[in-house]
């Protein structure tokens, strides 16, 4: 079967720009979203080239004979050197860099989808919504998050801490950090989530997973979620893609 999915993305209340992006492979092969930063419009430039050139590099060798996990490195590299070949180009954007997230769907012989494979760097995230549970499968590469996991930070406080948003690791740099990849097993029925910290800061988990309980599709879960963000606030750019099986 068919994976179904949709995706939107929406400026917030306060921004200016939009520096999100996002793709949507229309054949149902692979999902990304990034969540750019750097002045003027220098986010925007760094999320677009992370995009386009993970994009082209899964488009290019999905059917070839490497493993999904080394094609989704691949085109992570790919797109880390793209954002630095730009930046040598338009030195004023020296400090651009950009997350992203990204699944990859692997049919079995019946043609269902067997494998999802994901990928991420920054804290853009990748949930799984399962029998009314969301589960985030990405851990955010971020200050706040090391500190919780070193022991350092208690996890309440995490939420309206002052260094949420200090990236350790992002695309735009020498040295970009180390890749998260997954394989993730999958089952009927599930719905995953990718999406900019837009949402993720303005909704807990549990409201993500009341407004996707509540959702008929994937169109109508994407409108809901980005208008609950904005009712809260809506203090960032706020990106949603859904794919469901």
């Amino acid at each position: 079967m068919k994976p179904a999915f949709a995706g939107q993305s929406d400026k917030g209340l306060i921004r200016a720009v939009n520096q999100d992006a996002y793709h949507i492979d229309e054949a149902g092969r692979f999902f990304i979203v990034a969540d750019g930063m750097g002045g003027h419009a220098a986010g925007q430039d760094a999320s677009r080239i992370a995009k386009d050139a993970i994009c082209h590099h899964l488009e290019v060798g999905y059917d070839q004979d490497d493993t999904p996990e080394t094609l989704l490195r691949t085109a992570f590299i790919g797109a880390n050197t793209a954002i630095m070949e730009d930046q040598l180009v338009h030195p004023e954007n020296a400090d651009m860099g950009t997350t992203a997230v990204a699944i990859l769907l692997q049919p079995g012989p019946d043609g269902d989808i067997s494998q999802v494979w994901c990928a991420n760097l920054g804290d853009s995230r990748i949930y799984r919504f399962r029998n009314g549970r969301l589960e985030q499968l990405t851990e955010d590469d971020t200050w706040v998050a090391q500190a919780i996991k070193a022991g350092v930070l208690p996890a309440d406080e995490a939420r309206d801490h002052p260094w949420r948003h200090v990236l350790s690791q992002c695309l735009g740099r020498e040295d970009m950090g180390e890749l998260e990849i997954r394989c993730l097993d999958v089952t009927p029925g599930d719905q995953f989530l990718l999406c900019s910290d837009g949402l993720s800061e303005e909704l807990t988990d549990d409201r993500i997973a009341e407004e996707l309980t509540a959702s008929k599709d994937c169109d109508d879960a994407a409108t809901r979620l980005i208008e609950a963000a904005k009712a809260q606030g809506g203090r960032d750019n706020i990106t949603v893609v859904l794919v469901g099986l």
